[in-house]
C-alpha cells in the first residue's frame, strides 16, 4: 500500500541528483542524542508514540515517508511528515514534551537517491560523492545534510529507498547544460 509523501515538483535533473521544490510541510520532530543508529531508534519510538495515539485526543495518525534525520555530531533531529489532511490547528497536541510540531516553509532541495543499508558508513560514502557532484556544478547549498528513509526496517536492504537531502541557498542554480537540465 502506498505511503503518503510530502508533495514536491522536480525543478532540475542532473546525472546523479535532482533538485526538488517541496511545498510547506508539517512535521512532528524530536531532538535526540547519539549516532545515526542510536538517534534513529530513540527518536522513532518517541514519534511513533505520538502518531499511534499518545496525544491529547488519542488520535492515530497515518505513517508517512520519509523519516528524516539530520544534525551535527551527537545532536540529531528526527522528523515524521504529517499527512496533508492535517493543518497545524487540526493536529492533536502531543502528550510527550519531547514531540514538537512545526511547519517547514516551501524549500528547494538537492536530492541524491540510493539503495542499501542504513549504516553511517554507507551514508558518509554517498554523502561525499553527492557533495563532490554538487561542488562540480557549483550548486549553492544551505544547511546540513538530511538522511531520508522511505522503507520499513523490515524491508530487504537492497530494496530500500534512501535519499540524502541538502537544502539549496535561495540564489539561483547555475545553468550548466552538461550537468543540469531544467524540467
Amino acid at each position: 500500500m502506498p505511503i503518503e509523501e510530502p508533495p514536491y515538483s522536480i525543478e532540475r535533473r542532473a546525472p546523479y541528483y535532482e533538485v526538488r521544490r517541496y511545498e510547506n510541510t508539517i512535521v512532528a520532530e524530536t531532538f535526540v542524542n547519539g549516532d545515526l543508529d542510536e538517534a534513529s531508534r530513540s527518536g522513532f519510538k518517541i514519534l511513533a508514540g505520538y502518531i499511534f495515539g499518545k496525544n491529547e485526543s488519542q488520535t492515530e495518525i497515518a505513517m508517512t515517508a520519509p523519516v528524516t534525520l539530520s544534525g551535527k555530531g551527537e545532536k540529531q533531529v528526527l522528523q515524521f511528515s504529517m499527512p496533508r489532511s492535517f493543518s497545524m490547528q487540526k493536529l492533536p497536541r502531543p502528550n510527550d514534551q519531547k514531540v514538537h510540531l512545526r511547519e517547514i516553509p516551501s524549500r528547494r532541495i538537492a536530492v541524491y537517491r540510493y539503495s542499501g543499508s542504513w549504516s553511517q558508513q554507507l551514508f558518509d560514502e554517498k554523502l561525499q560523492f553527492f557533495l563532490s557532484e554538487l561542488n562540480k556544478d557549483a550548486v549553492p547549498l544551505k544547511g546540513e545534510p538530511i538522511f531520508a528513509r522511505f522503507n520499513s526496517p523490515f524491508s530487504l536492504w537492497f530494496l530500500r529507498r534512501n535519499e540524502i537531502w541538502i537544502q539549496l541557498d535561495d540564489r539561483s542554480l547555475p545553468s550548466n547544460p552538461s550537468s543540469i537540465d531544467g524540467q
